[in-house]
């Protein structure tokens, strides 16, 4: 029989709609719209924005699996998506992720992890895994990051990640760079976690690894909230290092930890104390004349930072 929702009362219409999971047909909708009672009419409204949240959700994963499908298509089978977390904590390893999934595969509610809390990534990574053909980590301990650099670690960590596959991908889709060492083809998305299905979950996978292994560190080095910030910047991250000096899984090659420790030059102190004090042009443009003055004070790490902070201050008195 056709749903006619005139013959229906308001409670006989909800429980219709809770018996077909909660949304209607846009057949439906159009009926309901139609109905001048008041009770009716809101749950038209409800129903009307809950069918649109899911065309955007639609649209959305559509739009996350264009590239894949276009693989797929051609007969590329195994596509590993390719994401790293944890270049910009001041302490722990950077993780990377590779992905692949079975053709055709769509998951519900994947995105850059950025974008989704905690419990959503988690219940998201369980699901990935549980799907994916395959899943790879690859990490890059501090050791490392302070010998090559976090640019470069974090290459390493992706290698090690697609290396660590149960097979060898034919092709890779990776997050704004291009992973060395790989023979296959690689494409790469700027913002890639935001825009690519297989990159974004690499990026759930990789971020809930590292949130885990941030927690065990914590353990290790209760001092320090690892298992709150997970190494990040963080106030409370930064009066913990003032306090108790860095710790073996501290990043000792960033110049912000040695500034934090009060080990940088005295000159650096002075002048940033001059920069963030500045409230006017004329102020500021002493404070340019002066750091330019004292370049041979300064290392040039700290001469470096100091001029972005100048260029910033610039830009906030330029701002009022």
């Amino acid at each position: 029989m056709a749903f006619d929702p005139t013959t229906m009362s308001l409670p006989e219409l909800r429980e219709w709609v809770a018996a077909h999971g909660g949304s209607v047909s846009a057949q439906a909708l159009k009926k309901l719209a139609r109905d001048s009672r008041r009770g009716v009419r809101q749950l038209y409204q409800s129903l009307k924005r809950r069918a649109e949240d899911e065309r955007q959700r639609r649209l959305h994963l559509d739009a996350l699996l264009n590239f894949e499908r276009v693989l797929w298509r051609t007969g590329v089978r195994w596509i590993a998506g390719v994401d790293e977390v944890g270049v910009g904590p001041l302490a722990g390893p950077v993780v990377a992720a590779a992905v692949v999934f079975p053709p055709d595969t769509e998951i519900d509610g994947v995105d850059d992890s950025k974008r989704l809390d905690a419990p959503t990534r988690e219940r998201l990574a369980i699901e990935i895994r549980e799907r994916a053909e395959g899943v790879g980590i690859g990490h890059a301990d501090v050791d490392e990051i302070d010998s090559v650099n976090i640019y470069q670690a974090a290459l390493l960590a992706m290698r090690r990640a697609v290396e660590a596959l149960p097979m060898v991908p034919q092709h890779v889709l990776v997050d704004a760079r291009k992973v060395p060492g790989l023979q296959m083809p690689q494409n790469q998305f700027n913002k890639g976690d935001g825009i690519n299905f297989s990159i974004a979950a690499a990026s759930i996978v990789a971020k809930t690894h590292r949130d885990r292994l941030m927690v065990e560190l914590d353990a290790a080095y209760p001092s320090y909230g690892f298992a709150r910030h997970k190494g990040y910047c963080t106030a409370e991250h930064q009066e913990a290092i003032r306090r108790h000096g860095p710790c073996p899984v501290h990043r000792r090659s960033y110049i912000y930890l040695h500034e934090l420790c009060g080990e940088l030059s005295p000159a650096f102190y002075e002048l940033q104390q001059r920069i963030a004090a500045a409230l006017d042009d004329a102020s500021l443009a002493e404070v340019t004349r002066d750091l330019a003055a004292r370049r041979g004070e300064l290392p040039e790490a700290e001469r470096k930072k100091l001029e972005v902070a100048l260029d910033r201050r610039w830009g906030l008195v330029a701002a009022r």
